[in-house]
């Protein structure tokens, strides 16, 4: 578990120059930060989200679907969304520099392959089920439907919507936080660092191409006014007494990553780097296990009542690919240790409702993850 303090004070050192209170950095009188493409994405996932969810939507169109994922032919309520052409979720998925490029990390181009086209089939799946939800037919094991009242499930229990919604997070958000826009391997490529140090802009911009990948990872957590996705998960993780301080150290990493930028103090970007990369982590690992938690106690009288926290775990475990351990530049969990979470999460006679093997296994997955970044179960399961 990590915590760090981020101030210019740390360590009785000082940097020799100031850190803002906020991510508010100008040249020239006018703001240098810039995230509108990570902005657009987030408004993507929330259309998708809500497309998929909504009940006078069903039976969903399958090519909607997944034209919103890949943004073709318009997809979108939102003619803004639809006019960012440039701009979509699934070229980003399991897109990053470190994992997919370089193939540090056990990623592979085979990997990117497979993970976009889950991500497609889960579209798709939604939208057989779809059918089922229209018709008001409840779900049954093995049969897709509406469980819990109003939740649209696949055959195994798998609320598909809040797949997506979670495994997005990961394999867009959080891989191209960690393992692009912050990492050295995209920071300090080609003449990066000489035109940062000389304050070199990119063309008609008032930033430095290095200030802006720093902005671009903010974006993916502060961007489409805040509050969604992780930015909300991260205070929700920092109201737990057992994680408090997570909040204060991601925000002032940002802050203090992109001070050293400005100042061409590199060493110190990153320090900061490394803060996020562990206690980003740390975020999606701990609410994997509460959902995990969660669930677990919402299995008995009715199993359906878990489906959507038990859901929710398993994209969180999903996003537990993309972490970074900064010691070691590789996830805190191996893909194949993640794959075989899945496997056994949903390995059960119809997945999830299966009782027995769940309660077999529940806490066995939820005690590998903790183990992994050094907190407790009980600390993680009481989370908010």
């Amino acid at each position: 578990m990590a915590f760090t303090s981020c101030s210019s004070d740390d360590d009785g050192v000082n940097l020799g120059y100031e850190i803002p209170a906020s991510y508010t950095f100008e040249r020239d009188g006018a703001s240098t930060v810039s995230y509108g493409g990570q902005t657009t994405r987030i408004l993507m996932l929330d259309e998708l989200r809500t497309y998929l969810k909504t009940q006078d939507n069903w039976p969903l169109d399958a090519n909607r679907v997944s034209n919103m994922y890949s943004n073709t032919d318009a997809p979108f309520e939102s003619a803004d969304l639809n006019e960012a052409t440039s701009k979509q979720l699934k070229s980003k998925t399991a897109a990053s520099r470190d994992y997919f490029v370089n193939l540090n990390g056990g990623g592979s181009t085979a990997e990117q392959v497979a993970v976009r086209q889950q991500f497609e089939n889960w579209l798709s799946a939604a939208a057989e089920a779809s059918v089922n939800g229209a018709n008001a037919v409840n779900a049954e094991p093995g049969f897709a439907g509406i469980a819990d009242g109003s939740r649209l499930v696949d055959g195994n229990g798998l609320e598909i919507e809040q797949v997506m919604a979670k495994g997005l997070m990961g394999a867009v958000f959080v891989d191209q936080i960690l393992n692009n826009y912050i990492s050295g391997a995209v920071l300090d490529e080609a003449s990066n660092v000489a035109n940062n140090d000389n304050a070199v802009l990119e063309e008609g911009e008032l930033y430095t191409t290095m200030e802006h990948k720093w902005d671009e990872a903010y974006g993916y957590i502060y961007g489409a006014g805040g509050g969604k996705y992780w930015d909300s998960y991260i205070s929700q993780v920092d109201a737990d007494s057992d994680f408090s301080g997570v909040r204060a150290a991601i925000d002032e990493a940002f802050i203090a990553g992109r001070a050293a930028i400005v100042n061409g103090d590199y060493e110190e970007r990153d320090r900061q780097a490394a803060i996020i990369k562990e206690n980003l982590s740390l975020v999606v690992a701990v609410r994997a296990v509460h959902y995990l938690q969660s669930g677990k106690e919402s299995l008995v009288p009715d199993a359906t009542a878990a489906f959507h926290a038990l859901s929710e775990g398993y994209g969180f475990i999903l996003s537990l690919r993309y972490t970074q351990n900064p010691s070691s530049e590789a996830p805190y969990l191996s893909k194949e240790d993640v794959d075989g979470m899945l496997e056994t999460l949903l390995g059960g006679t119809n997945g999830f409702w299966d009782v027995d093997h769940l309660n077999d296994n529940l806490d066995v997955i939820s005690q590998k993850i903790a183990e992994a970044f050094g907190f407790t179960v009980e600390a993680a399961a009481i989370s908010e």
